[in-house]
């Protein structure tokens, strides 16, 4: 699975934790690529150019059309066309993973799984910045997962872990389910 970063491969991580799911065992490996830019590299290095490895992965909307370009520069002609990336094993969230689990949790929920980390004091500082006067809070929230290195990858496995049963984000749950039996997938595009 090609994911952006550390805190995509947390959550899916911490998420097929949650279904009791082994990925080693399932022969799945969640690679971060450094940031999107790099999708063409890891793609060409592991698809069917390359290793000849089935391919899975996360994306954010606003990258869809470079994930689109670096797929099928990669081998997989099909890509060219947003809509056939969920059929390639390609999941799109609507903004970001932080997104998908602010909205999954809704802001109290993030701010309860903060306060359960230590990190009450340290938000509400940052809420009451000049800088952040007028933002909603989901942009406060967004801002302090980002806001400190390491702290998106701890939070996502944190929010993931915290998640009720049914309020998993769709592009996380298709993106397992999609690499769940690799073995039927094609390495090739088709």
């Amino acid at each position: 699975m090609l994911v952006e970063g550390d805190s995509d491969r947390a959550a899916l991580e911490a998420l097929a934790r949650r279904q009791g799911r082994d990925l080693a065992a399932d022969g799945v490996e969640v690679v971060p690529m450094g940031g999107i830019t790099n999708i063409r590299t890891f793609a060409s290095h592991f698809g069917p150019r390359g290793l000849g490895l089935h391919l899975a992965g996360l994306y954010d909307a606003p990258d869809e059309a470079r994930v689109c370009r670096g797929l099928a520069a990669a081998g997989l002609s099909r890509a060219v066309d947003p809509a056939a990336l969920p059929d390639l094993g390609f999941f799109r969230c609507v903004a970001d993973l932080e997104d998908e689990l602010i909205r999954a949790h809704g802001t109290a929920g993030v701010e309860r799984v903060i306060d359960a980390a230590g990190e009450a004091r340290s938000l509400r500082l940052l809420t009451g910045m000049p800088a952040q006067q007028g933002w909603t809070s989901e942009a406060v929230l967004r801002r302090f997962l980002g806001s400190r290195s390491g702290r998106k990858a701890r939070y996502a496995d944190l929010l993931v872990t915290a998640l009720e049963p049914g309020q998993e984000p769709a592009p996380l749950v298709a993106v397992l389910e999609f690499a769940r039996t690799p073995a039927t997938r094609s390495a090739v595009d088709g």
